[in-house]
């Protein structure tokens, strides 16, 4: 029996809360490898290297080193766009025989949209593409209205009926958007509890119920974490602490409860990336499991 197995069944009734509780921080990392080895569910791809940001054009090379890294610690790998070097990370995560989330990025700009869709359309009908997300939090920007993101996803959904396709944004929005969610085969919801101040101590029974509310939006329909996940470094937000402490643990008790109850999460994220400070401040860059420099950070 496998590792993921084994920790599956001798899980399924802990306190989960409570479960590192009196743990030595020796204990805490040897159970993170141990974890990690296991494998997890999904990483969130991280393209951009220190220096690097969205509008750069990034090389297959750079995205072939950086998934021969993810690939002994997952099954699935998320991007979030289809231009500018991201469509090569569903090719080569295939190559590596990893099932794929591919993301439209959609903005406010018609003529990028146009593009981002199209690619996704390509990528699906050439094979790379196990689950299609079109538009990643573009509700919660504002930068599209409902009637707008809605006929997206029904463009997508006619031009690749045989793939599963969705829209991702934070949980709550599946409720407050019913016709965006009736439009979807299957809800792809972000769950941040650092993101509402939430303390650490309270963050996993935070996100539970973070899930439960997407899930009561779906009426039945199937619900996948696409990013969730704890910065270890930054700013703190309300009761919320970035440290590597809290997000070593943070990780820890997802992954155990993704086990627990069978839940599929694509954690956010693999590797940190510098570029993120500009729009989220210091913490924004202190993300991954991995450092800028692709080193595992616990």
């Amino acid at each position: 029996m496998s590792y993921r197995a084994e920790r599956y069944l001798s899980l399924q009734k802990i306190d989960q809360e409570n479960y590192l509780s009196g743990k030595s921080e020796q204990e805490i990392k040897n159970l993170f490898i141990e974890i990690l080895d296991s494998g997890t569910h999904g990483f969130c791809f991280s393209l951009y290297e220190d220096g690097q940001k969205p509008g750069d054009i990034i090389s297959e090379e750079q995205v072939r080193r950086r998934m021969q890294i993810l690939k002994p610690y997952t099954n699935w790998i998320r991007s979030f766009s289809c231009t500018e070097g991201n469509e090569h990370i569903p090719v080569i995560a295939k190559e590596f025989g990893m099932k794929t989330l591919v993301g439209a990025w959609l903005g406010n700009d018609p003529e990028i949209n146009e593009r981002e869709i199209n690619g996704l359309i390509k990528l699906a009908k050439e094979g790379y593409v196990d689950i299609a997300a079109v538009g990643n939090e573009v509700m919660y920007r504002k930068d599209l209205t409902e009637e707008e993101l809605l006929e997206f996803i029904y463009k997508v959904k006619k031009e690749i009926p045989e793939i599963t396709v969705g829209y991702v944004d934070a949980y709550y929005e599946f409720s407050h958007r019913p016709k965006i969610t009736e439009a979807c085969d299957v809800i792809l919801s972000n769950c941040y509890p650092f993101w509402e101040g939430c303390p650490f101590e309270n963050s996993l029974a935070y996100m539970k119920d973070m899930y439960h509310q997407a899930l009561a939006a779906g009426n039945g329909k199937k619900v996948i974490i696409t990013e969730t996940g704890w910065p270890s470094k930054g700013e703190n937000l309300k009761g919320s602490i970035p440290s590597e402490q809290n997000a070593l643990q943070y990780f820890i008790n997802t992954q155990l409860w993704s086990m627990d109850e069978n839940i599929e999460i694509f954690y956010f994220s693999s590797f940190d990336e510098s570029w993120k400070t500009g729009p989220e401040g210091e913490v924004g860059a202190y993300w991954g499991i991995w450092d800028k420099n692709e080193k595992l950070k616990y």
